[in-house]
């Protein structure tokens, strides 16, 4: 594997992660951190690829298949159902 291809999803997914977290974080709403989710989705593919492609972050791997699937029910929660809504205290289909 390229040492260059490597060194990008290491940094990417490193990168992406921190804005994620900064997104869900900030607190901005529904959809917003449904976003925020998306982008630790991209990072959490990232860093899968990386840590199975690297000789010696494999765990890093295993890691971020547990974080990939937290972070796609924090996809569907905050983008396809009302259930965020609800526990923010607003009404289904009701702005924040």
């Amino acid at each position: 594997m390229s040492d260059t291809l490597l060194t990008a999803l290491q940094w990417y997914g490193a990168a992406a992660g921190l804005i994620a977290a900064l997104i869900v974080s900030l607190n901005l709403g529904t959809r917003p951190t449904g976003w925020g989710f998306v982008i630790f989705v991209t990072s959490s593919i990232a860093l899968i690829a990386w840590g199975f492609l690297s000789d010696e972050a494999e765990g890093i791997g295993w890691q971020n298949i547990g974080l990939l699937a937290i972070n796609i029910v924090g996809v569907y929660r905050y983008l396809f159902t009302g259930t965020a809504k609800e526990a923010d205290g607003a009404a289904p289909g009701e702005a924040r």
